[in-house]
């Protein structure tokens, strides 16, 4: 009677043993062909509109600010070049924030030497000659013989002047506060231009929603200001990072099991001197006058470094760094047997990257194509966002039959228009423009934004099926590294764009339309932030969570797909398919090795940006007197740290990815190679007799966690 085959539920079969696998297979053919034809032309596409936006935008938009004639203020080589800073004659119409962005608002605006520094009505500098003439820089040519109703009237001049100060080249009123109320200025009474005095108050609250945003463009500039003074300092930490993340890569090479326990050790006594430096913090500020004062009474400060000041801070410091501290000591008594797993498992990476160094450095090559689409996108972004042409149209606050129509504003003294509305003005309303370009404007940004993605996107997945193919070079060679090709990252990399870029781009297609979708989201929460529906926010929160899981899924299962496609050479959907189920047959496995594993590689990011946070916080907060004629002078002294923090975790996530790739890839060789060989002589394993051992390891944790659970269709070794 023949053996009964087993069955294997939904998870697919196992790979059969076939004498004729050895490792990546090099005679494979092209995949996702139609995927690959529409990747490229794409890319043609993006290209084009890449040179159309160059053709059509100006940046000098973004550079200069431009008056209501179109003029740019302060260009070299113009009669503006003396007055390189732009004045509105009615600030409260630019208090939306959408305004400002659009580079313009809907009010007479003019170039000029500096901003007013005083307040003046016309009324009262109409009958002072000296005022009048301080007066009439803030006005256009033409007053000569005009009295001050007819001014108002040809809006030849503001109706007011208050104290200003210029913020990226624009003049904002001088916001102050005094008793818990915005004020300006000094001034408690002025009068409006008709000779009617009211409270300063009645204009603050014109001008009062404008206050917000004028505040975060001086914390803006004022950040601005600081990365330009420490920029050279940011770039000292990031290579400091940058030579510690190499060092423990070099080390793990070597030394992989003393570095990991180094590494955990290490980690628990930086955040254990975090908790200490924050509490002694704490008690410092317990003698000083107004620490006590709690951060919800203090409210939104500008001026970062005030909380520092308050202890308050300082104990949520203490709580959320012993929260961390507690949840990472209990994950390592908790996963204890685990990690000795990890750890060997972690050394036959180090092996492998041994045999294949050069994977060490091509992190680099991977940033440096970001950078490229990168600074496309960002390039392309600038020219499409300033390719508008200035729309003019006239305005008229009586009856006339041409309000709101479009005109030219060099000939609109002279034209029809003007005779027929004398109360009229040609003002700028707006960029745009009426040809088939400036229609679909708004369809080619959509278009730069998804290329972005789809590109970045193909980017990493290129680096991911380069060392997964290399990876897997090493694990199937029965006789290392003599049955390796000779450049095992070169050799993979060829394999990747000659064969499977229709695949990888596939991957990254659908990562980007998630992306995408989720960017529209965000847009559409930001549209709709002052709605009160609670059942429409509550929609799109969990319309968002959905999103942000599934993209986390295919983020999962686009490069454990790579991994296969670099093997196998089939397509994308066959070789994701293959991965989930191969996976899935060895759930314990993925969790007892794989994801154990990255856990004590993100402690190793964890470790470095620790250390470089903690020497940016000493450095560029002056509390060492080493560095206190060193450190830059700056407004926050956050901001570089912040930026070296993020920089530091983003190159140590570069680096140490090679070895998260190299588990990853190692892994699914290792459940491929049990279910192909049964260790026998005529069908061996091709693992390495440590790796074997962590074989055993690994059962011996299944039983113990699962000891009802039988798999038959595993052999025994």
């Amino acid at each position: 009677m023949p053996e009964q085959q087993p069955y294997y539920g939904k998870n697919g079969e196992p790979k059969k043993y076939d004498p004729t696998f050895k490792g990546p297979i090099y005679n494979r053919g092209c995949t996702d062909i139609v995927c690959c034809i529409l990747f490229i032309i794409c890319i043609l596409g993006y290209v084009a509109v890449g040179i159309l936006a160059w053709s059509q935008g100006d940046p000098r938009k973004v550079i200069y600010p431009t008056d209501s004639r179109g003029q740019f203020c302060g260009q070299a080589g113009t009669p503006l070049e003396t007055k390189p800073l732009l004045f509105y004659f009615n600030i409260m119409k630019c208090a939306s924030p959408m305004v400002l962005l659009e580079f313009q608002c809907p009010t007479t605006q003019m170039c000029v030497e500096k901003c007013p520094d005083k307040f003046l009505t016309l009324n009262n500098a109409y009958t002072n000659k000296e005022d009048f003439k301080y007066y009439k820089n803030f006005c256009k040519e033409g007053l000569e013989g005009l009295a001050v109703t007819q001014i108002l009237t040809s809006g030849l001049c503001p109706a007011m002047l208050m104290p200003s100060k210029p913020f990226t080249r624009r003049c904002f009123p001088a916001l102050g506060q005094k008793g818990g109320e915005i004020t300006v200025g000094n001034k408690s009474k002025f009068d409006d231009g008709e000779g009617t005095m009211r409270d300063a108050k009645d204009l603050v609250a014109g001008v009062k929603n404008a206050t917000v945003v004028i505040e975060a463009r001086q914390v803006a500039m004022k950040i601005f200001e600081d990365y330009t003074q420490s920029w050279y300092w940011i770039l000292i930490g990031l290579v400091i990072a940058m030579l510690i993340s190499l060092l423990f890569i070099v080390l793990l090479r070597f030394l992989a099991g003393i570095m990991v326990w180094v590494m955990i050790v290490m980690v628990i006594l930086v955040i254990g001197y975090g908790i200490f430096h924050c509490s002694m913090e704490y008690v410092s500020l317990k003698s000083e006058a107004g620490s006590n004062v709690t951060l919800k009474d203090l409210g939104f400060q500008t001026d970062f470094s005030v909380y520092l000041h308050i202890r308050q801070t300082w104990l949520a410091f203490i709580i959320i760094l012993a929260i961390v501290e507690v949840i990472i000591i209990l994950l390592l008594i908790f996963l204890r047997n685990r990690i000795l797993i990890a750890i060997a498992l972690i050394k036959e990476a180090s092996r492998a990257i041994g045999y294949v160094m050069s994977a060490l450095f091509y992190p680099l090559f991977t940033f440096a194509l970001l950078s490229i689409v990168i600074a496309y996108w960002a390039v392309t972004a600038v020219f499409l966002s300033t390719s508008n042409q200035p729309i003019y149209k006239v305005f008229n606050d009586t009856a006339c039959d041409h309000s709101r129509k479009i005109c030219e504003p060099a000939n609109f003294s002279t034209s029809s228009m003007k005779a027929e509305c004398l109360n009229s003005k040609c003002l700028f309303a707006y960029y745009g423009g009426e040809t088939v370009y400036h229609k679909y404007l708004i369809g080619l940004q959509f278009y730069n934004v998804f290329l972005f993605f789809w590109c970045a996107n193909f980017v990493t997945a290129l680096g991911q099926m380069t060392l997964a193919g290399a990876f897997a070079s090493y694990y199937w060679a029965l006789v290392k590294p003599d049955d390796m090709p000779a450049f095992p990252i070169f050799s993979s990399l060829g394999r990747s764009l000659r064969y499977h870029t229709g695949s990888l781009a596939f991957g990254s297609l659908i990562l980007s339309i998630i992306q995408i979708i989720r960017v529209l989201l965000e847009y559409i929460d930001h549209k709709l932030q002052g709605t009160q529906n609670k059942c429409t926010k509550f929609l799109l929160c969990c319309l968002k969570c959905c999103f942000w899981c599934l993209e986390k899924f295919i983020k999962f299962i686009n490069r454990n797909a790579y991994i296969m496609v670099a093997i196998y050479g089939k397509n994308f959907c066959t070789s994701a398919k293959d991965a989930f189920f191969l996976l899935m047959r060895n759930m314990i496995r993925v969790a007892v090795l794989d994801k154990v594993t990255d856990f004590l590689l993100f402690l190793g990011k964890l470790l470095i940006v620790g250390l470089v946070g903690i020497f940016a916080f000493f450095f560029f907060s002056g509390r060492v007197k080493a560095f206190e004629n060193t450190a830059p002078n700056l407004h926050y002294y956050w901001v570089p740290i912040l930026t070296v923090v993020v920089g530091s975790y983003l190159i140590a996530h570069g680096f140490f990815s090679v070895y998260a790739m190299c588990v990853d890839t190692l892994f699914l060789c290792f459940c491929e190679d049990l279910e192909r060989n049964d260790g026998s002589l005529a069908r061996p394993y091709y693992m390495s007799a440590s790796l074997h051992d962590i074989l055993s390891e690994n059962k011996a944790v299944e039983e113990t966690e699962e000891p009802t659970q039988s798999s038959p269709h595993q052999p025994d070794d």
